[in-house]
This record gives structure tokens, C-alpha cells and sequence, in this order.
């Protein structure tokens, strides 16, 4: 299975729309995609619109039976819509109570397990079904992380553009070979911005019982089977065992 996200294509779709992404930061200092219903729209547009067809259509062209999914097919993600916070956008601080983004409270893996048993590749993305209906924005590797789990994934090869987690994000020689879940936060300290929510979500995964966790660089050649073969950033527990 095939899990992606798409938020630098909406962007460039928004741009062509005259909608550029817009963010917002919380009290923490979290940094994330402000998802009103206008901007709900680009990003689906550029997920489901662009990167989906283009994924598909390349898998397929290389003999895999690929076949494009969003969270929403099938009720396959549920998601429950942050509540109103305050937050700061555009220079100032507001309390943001339409931004239609959500947290992930339930799976049901039903319509993959029926296409994975039929030899197809799922090529999953957001948004998710609201719980309350209609459509959410969800992060893609916490959707990643979630279904990995609900299907018992032995494996979650989450790829990114470095090398795996950097002790120095300017040094590509600096790989922290190994993350232990239970030392998570002595970890987060040097991940930086997109790379803590990466972060966050593989060691998730591992505590919920995947055993093959591991962030790895999707620029190489064979990427997924050089994660496998030891690569990149593994993350264990008692449960967990290192990729072999």
C-alpha cells in the first residue's frame, strides 16, 4: 500500500487559483495549514486532482494494479474536527473556529484488506470522513501511521527528502540510527519543523505495534527496499525489532 499526502502540489494549485496556502501558529508554536473551506477545496484538488492520477497512473504504468483511494472511500478514515483556538494568522492572533482540519478517532480498513486481497495497491491519501460528515484535513503521516496499524502492517517505511532524523538538519552525516519510543522527547529536541510530526507519528505506530518502523530518504534509488535493508532512522520498543 501507498500512502501519500500533496500539500506542495496544492500549493502550487492554489497559487494558480490566487488562493496561496495560509498557516497558522498555536500557543506552542505549532505551525500548521490553516484549512478553511476554500483551502479545503485546493488541497483536495491538488491530492485528489494531481498527485493521485499521477501516482496511479505511474504504478500502473510499471504493472502494479494500483487503485487511488482517499480516507473518505469506503468510511475508511474518520476524523474529529479540532475544536476553536486561538491562534495567530496573518500576524495576528484570532480565534480560529472554521479551519476544517481533525485528529484521526477511528479506522475501518475494510475496503483495503478486500483490494489488497484482490492483488491490488491501494494509493491512499487524506482528507478523512468528519465524524460529523462531510470532509476533513488530517496529516498524512499520522494517516500513514494509523492505517499501518489497523491493517497489522509489519512494516511503516515513512519517506521523507533526508536522510532519515538528523542530529544536525544541515549535516546529512549526522543520522540518529536508532530511536528508542520510550526516549521520544530527547529525540524530538532535534527535529525540526515537518520532521517532528514524522517523528510523532512513526513512534506511534511502533508503540501501537508495528514492528518494522523506520524514516527513511525517498531521493534514492529503490527507496522502500533500502529502508527495509537498514537505512535511515529505526524505531524501536521491546515489541519492535530493527529492520533486517
Amino acid at each position: 500500500m501507498v500512502v501519500h499526502g500533496g500539500g506542495a502540489a496544492a500549493d502550487r494549485v492554489g497559487a494558480e487559483l490566487g488562493r496561496p496556502p495560509r498557516y497558522l501558529t498555536g500557543r506552542g508554536g505549532r505551525r500548521s495549514r490553516y484549512t478553511d473551506a476554500a483551502a479545503l477545496d485546493v488541497l483536495r484538488l491538488g491530492i485528489l486532482g494531481r498527485v493521485k492520477p499521477d501516482l496511479v497512473a505511474a504504478l500502473t504504468g510499471l504493472g502494479v494494479r494500483a487503485v487511488g483511494l482517499s480516507g473518505v472511500d469506503g468510511g475508511l478514515v474518520t476524523a474529529v474536527r479540532n475544536k476553536p483556538a486561538r491562534a495567530t494568522v496573518d500576524g495576528v492572533e484570532v480565534v480560529v473556529r472554521d479551519d476544517l482540519a481533525g485528529r484521526i478517532s477511528s479506522v475501518d480498513p475494510a475496503v483495503l484488506v478486500t483490494l489488497l486481497g484482490g492483488g491490488f495497491t491501494p494509493v491512499v491519501s487524506p482528507p478523512a470522513l468528519g465524524a460529523g460528515g462531510g470532509t476533513l484535513n488530517v496529516d498524512a503521516d499520522r494517516f500513514a501511521a494509523a492505517l499501518a496499524v489497523a491493517l497489522s502492517a509489519d512494516w511503516l517505511v515513512v519517506l521523507s527528502d533526508v536522510p532519515g532524523l538528523l542530529a544536525d538538519r544541515h549535516d546529512p552525516a549526522s543520522l540518529v540510527p536508532e530511536v528508542p519510543v520510550d526516549a521520544l522527547d530527547d529525540h524530538l529536541a532535534v527535529a525540526d519543523g515537518r520532521m517532528k510530526v514524522k517523528v510523532r507519528a512513526a513512534a506511534q505506530a511502533c508503540r501501537d505495534g508495528v514492528r518494522h518502523v523506520v524514516l527513511a530518504d525517498g531521493r534514492v534509488d529503490s527507496p522502500v527496499l533500502t529502508a527495509c535493508a537498514g537505512a535511515g532512522t529505526r524505531f524501536v520498543k521491546e515489541h519492535c525489532v530493527e529492520a533486517s
